[in-house]
């Protein structure tokens, strides 16, 4: 298998462009460009004492400087750790955790109270100097050595959403990197004219593998903000945008919005398309269950959208794809992985494996996913058909137990609760192993009557002990900012229960079932 890193490393993209854009503002870069410049950034971070095998956080929203460091990095053997602005706060005590050389930063009060020599620096500075001494650099480059990684070496510190916890931290290896690439690669088949939309945090190190494809295949990359995707994709015409299914769910609810009840196709069809750019070749969606309403509705307008599963400490292991979709499922295991179901928990095999451990977690983390023989035991729940098709049922964490013994699995109870567009985000909750109890929010202000059709609706479809008796309405949308979803627009249930338990143990509260 090649290496895709070792390839972007050594060889200079020929074609493709790179546009950073922000609402009212954008910058188009050729990757050419772009590759000569993180190259010059690496001798500017060799100039001021940061070389191979040193370790660095970036603590930044999503902009070409991002960019340039985490490749100037990579390019020079620097270990990046890349960390979720608002969730991680850039001073000396996060670079003493995680053992940084230096954190690179945009957040302007962190810069101000940092101490002048200490490890918190400004991204923007460090890549100004390495472009006004570019010149200087490109001899530098030419004449040193480069970088060429084995497939256990690491390069990234990627870090678990958090929403089970304080987020562990994980060493990528360059391995499981490449052969992610190749296996998207060979089904997706990106080439000149696709336009890749990034949009979530590159502290995602998932976000970061559309540039490097990017980098390697000569297709071109928009790299923008979940704040400003909804303003930007239309005018800049993507052919593939890759979002959690919470994107997918309100860009539905904001096309739905727009018309009449009764709609016809082209009218729907036309507001898609409005949205998202006439290109669309297709949408990729995962990280978290997708309803089956938000998958139907961008099929039926003419958007596939594709579902796939995988977790940090896997990377992609199934994705559904064009010739191969069966909705509902998370798709076809793709090659490199093996998946077995130990106990109705769904287990990986990687040919190529992320890591054997945390880098950085609490005691007794990494023994409760990491099995020997490179097995992770994921924790969800799940099954394979005949036909090779994955599905996964919900967290093995999630599922309850009823005072009469019955185990209640609450990701498809959710499901049919998220199903009405009163509800946005849902999380199911058992109150002293008696009774069902949702907390629920909506995009806006909470129609209480239409919240209550849907919880009649849902209950209508379940088995008794799987009804709900109460729907708690959220004082507000869950969010980041409340902390009450993770940068990947995953429910922090604990969080949730947390904020509104005094509701949850109060049996006359919210809305009951009829």
């Amino acid at each position: 298998m090649e290496s895709v890193l070792n390839h972007i490393v050594a060889q200079r993209p020929t074609g493709g462009t790179m546009t950073v854009a922000r609402l009212g503002s954008q910058n188009t870069v050729p990757l050419s460009e772009v590759w000569d410049r993180a190259h010059a950034l690496g001798v500017q971070l060799r100039a001021e004492g940061i070389d191979r095998g040193d370790r660095v956080g970036i603590v930044a929203s999503n902009g070409l400087d991002w960019v340039l460091l985490d490749l100037a990095c990579l390019f020079t053997g620097v270990e990046t750790a890349g960390f979720e602005p608002g969730k991680f706060t850039a001073d000396a005590q996060l670079a003493q955790r995680y053992g940084l050389r230096a954190v690179y930063t945009d957040d302007a009060s962190a810069l101000v109270a940092a101490r002048p020599g200490g490890p918190v620096r400004s991204l923007a500075e460090v890549v100004r100097r390495a472009h006004a001494m570019s010149a200087e650099a490109s001899d530098s480059v030419s004449g040193r050595e480069l970088i060429e990684y084995g497939p256990t070496d690491t390069t990234s510190v990627k870090f678990t959403s958090g929403s089970t916890g304080v987020p562990k931290g994980l060493a990528a290896t360059v391995g499981s990197i490449d052969s992610s690439l190749h296996a998207v690669q060979g089904i997706m088949r990106h080439q000149v004219g696709d336009n890749l939309f990034v949009f979530l945090p590159l502290s995602l190190l998932q976000q970061r593998y559309w540039v490097y494809s990017a980098l390697r295949w000569g297709h071109d990359v928009t790299v923008t903000t979940y704040e400003s995707a909804f303003a930007v994709l239309g005018s800049h015409a993507p052919t593939v945008v890759m979002g959690v299914p919470g994107f997918f769910g309100a860009a539905m609810r904001h096309i739905e919005g727009q018309l009449p009840e009764d709609a016809s196709f082209k009218q729907r069809r036309s507001a898609a398309v409005e949205l998202f750019g006439p290109n669309i070749r297709y949408l990729w969606t995962g990280s978290a269950p997708a309803d089956m309403r938000v998958l139907g509705f961008f099929t039926d307008v003419g958007l596939p959208i594709y579902e796939g599963y995988g977790l940090n400490e896997t990377c992609i292991v199934s994705k559904n794809y064009p010739g191969a979709n069966r909705t509902g499922s998370v798709g076809k295991v793709l090659p490199g992985k093996e998946v077995f179901i130990d106990e109705g928990v769904v287990c990986v095999r990687s040919d190529h494996p992320v890591n054997h451990s945390y880098a950085f977690a609490a005691d007794g983390e990494s023994e409760k996913m990491f099995r020997p023989g490179g097995v992770v035991r994921t924790g969800d729940l799940g099954h394979i058909d005949a036909d090779g098709y994955l599905y996964i049922h919900g967290r093995a964490d999630d599922v309850v137990v009823l005072d009469n013994g019955k185990k209640i699995v609450v990701r498809p109870i959710e499901a049919r609760l998220r199903a009405s567009e009163a509800i946005a985000e849902c999380i199911v909750y058992c109150r002293d192993q008696t009774e069902l109890v949702a907390i629920a929010s909506s995009d806006g202000v909470a129609d209480p009557n239409a919240v209550a059709q849907a919880l009649k609706k849902a209950n209508a479809e379940a088995e008794p002990d799987e009804q709900i008796r109460r729907v708690i309405l959220a004082q507000e949308p869950f969010s980041i900012a409340a902390g009450t979803l993770t940068s990947q627009f995953k429910p922090v249930r604990r969080a949730i229960v947390d904020k509104y338990e005094k509701s949850i143990f109060d049996p006359k509260a919210g809305i009951h079932a009829t």
